[in-house]
């Protein structure tokens, strides 16, 4: 039977709040109405990405005083930057002004100027220079300044929030710090990052990347043929209403995502273990002895999504690589033939949502992590 597609935000949210509450063994994926719905979407920016965290990259992507990284949460644009006193913050990147955008991409600077009229302001935000403004008896510099955002570093993640009031990041993933502090992942060294968009929606993404159960089928050709199912971890007291996770073993012959000779830091099994955990609502990644890669996702709308990708390599990989350009460019190849691989996965989701007769289907024990960021977004949502 053909089912018309339901933009009923009601409806979707009750749906949703069914879906979650499911049990383990009788859990359904996502209906397509989920991924189409415009009420959605926009309940999803006022109730999850305007109000929880957001990952825009890692610490060391921004070394030195001035540097500078820009992002989007929604719609509203910001900039992090590393001020003079060294620590990082986080500003809104909207003139105070006429609300044009100051930054763009990245960079280093000694101070933002906007290219509309010319106010410029300091690393710390404050208003410094508005051009043929001392006519004006409502000026006052000192109320001017940049709206200054809720920043917090993490393990090596920047982390900013559009909420003045919020839990702490170290308070929401407190349980996941046992899990990575071994990794010491504050200190692998960033080799890349890029931006992209994608068309497809980004739950699909999500879920996408945070389960194992496609990865010998869809990347057999890649990550996929080093994922052993059968030495898949799952800890269902180690999610949280925050984050979720699962860990597997590496085979000790394996040359990728396994310790490096030289790490002292992990012992016994860990040495070949990787984590790959989920920290709602959208910043996933995959943290191994010798390596991390992620993604950050913002929403732009139902059918694109925008993401912040990158990867990381241990300090000794690097320290004692034999030649550190072929290294990182041989890593990067594959991962990026990796994320083609899920372009198209996700891509063709998306599509096949709007078809008459799509319906969501049973998920797999090996989809732990999809379920429990079906009961997340319930509680956001419904």
């Amino acid at each position: 039977m053909l089912k018309v597609k339901n933009n009923n935000l009601k409806e979707i949210t009750d749906e949703l709040a069914s879906l979650a509450s499911n049990p383990s063994e009788r859990t359904l994926g996502l209906s397509p109405d989920m991924f189409l719905s415009e009420e959605l979407a926009t309940a999803e920016l006022e109730q999850i990405f305007y109000k929880e965290w957001s990952c825009i990259g890692r610490e060391d992507d921004i070394p030195n005083i001035g540097d500078f990284v820009t992002f989007k949460i929604g719609d509203q644009p910001i900039i992090v930057v590393r001020s003079a006193d060294g620590s990082i913050r986080a500003m809104s990147n909207i003139c105070r002004h006429r609300m044009m955008t100051v930054a763009e991409g990245h960079g280093n600077t000694r101070q933002f100027s906007c290219p509309y009229h010319g106010w410029t302001y300091s690393l710390e935000g404050s208003l410094v220079g508005a051009p043929h403004m001392t006519c004006s008896k409502n000026f006052d510099k000192e109320e001017l300044s940049l709206r200054v955002l809720r920043c917090e570093i993490w393990h090596g993640w920047i982390y900013v929030s559009l909420m003045d009031e919020i839990t702490s990041v170290a308070d929401r993933l407190e349980q996941l710090e046992a899990i990575v502090q071994p990794y010491e992942m504050e200190h692998y060294v960033t080799v890349f990052v890029e931006d992209w968009e994608w068309n497809t929606n980004w739950k699909i993404l999500c879920q996408n990347f945070m389960e194992g159960y496609h990865l010998p089928v869809a990347h057999r050709s890649t990550v996929g043929r080093n994922f052993p199912i059968e030495q898949t971890i799952f800890d269902s007291d180690g999610a949280s209403e925050w984050f979720t996770y699962q860990c597997f073993l590496k085979p000790n012959d394996m040359a990728f995502g396994i310790a490096h000779p030289m790490n002292q830091r992990l012992i016994g099994p860990s040495r070949r273990t990787s984590v790959m955990p989920t920290v709602f609502p959208s910043h996933m990644y995959v943290l191994a002895p010798d390596h991390l890669w992620y993604l950050s996702l913002q929403p732009d709308g139902v059918g694109k999504v925008r993401m912040r990708y990158g990867a990381a390599l241990a300090p000794e990989v690097i320290q004692y690589a034999e030649n550190e350009r072929t290294l990182v460019d041989e890593f990067k190849q594959l991962l990026d033939k990796t994320q083609e691989e899920d372009r198209l996965l996700v891509e063709s989701i998306f599509e096949n949502a709007k078809a008459p007769v799509s319906i969501a289907g049973p998920l797999s024990w090996l989809e732990r992590e999809v379920h429990e960021f079906t009961q997340y977004l319930a509680r956001k949502l419904a």
